[in-house]
């Protein structure tokens, strides 16, 4: 195996020496890559490597960006005043960076208006096409009819 590590030599040595230079230095023998040829391992402290990888995970953890989806909900007969009440909210919403979520949502027999839901959905889209791109069309699920808009960078 290939050894490597602070106070080591590095270069190839069998398993038993491996774990006596370990030894000598009362640290822990970790194998870094097996399916190298020759496998390669490091002397050092477990219990440190352990901690310093459980910090470094948190780190890109807290720098990942958080996805918000906010939801704007209509009716399949939404008037004009409403719709521009909900469009300056979604406005809002996409220049705060958050995912937008607009849905029709059909009660009882409403679903017969499926056409004037899409329509109102795709004018939302234009109007807000300057501040936002759409990820996904107008799309029927059961009673709801729902689209996507995500913030431009």
């Amino acid at each position: 195996m290939r050894l490597v590590g602070e106070n080591v030599e590095v270069g190839i040595y069998t398993t038993k020496e491996a774990r006596e230079f370990a030894r000598e230095q009362e640290l822990d023998l970790v194998e870094i890559s097996p399916k190298a040829v020759p496998p390669v391992c490091k002397i050092m402290d477990y219990k440190k490597f352990l901690y310093e990888q459980k910090k470094r995970e948190k780190a890109l953890k807290s720098k990942a960006t958080k996805v918000v989806i906010k939801e704007i909900r209509f009716g399949p007969q939404t008037d004009d005043h409403d719709y521009e009440f909900k469009k300056k909210h979604a406005e809002k919403f996409l220049k705060e960076g958050a995912k937008l979520k607009a849905f029709v949502f059909f009660k009882g027999r409403s679903i017969v208006f499926k056409e004037q839901g899409q329509i109102l959905l795709l004018r939302l889209a234009q109007d807000l096409e300057e501040i936002g791109k759409v990820e996904q069309m107008p799309r029927l699920e059961g009673k709801r009819m729902t689209m996507f808009i995500a913030p431009k960078k």
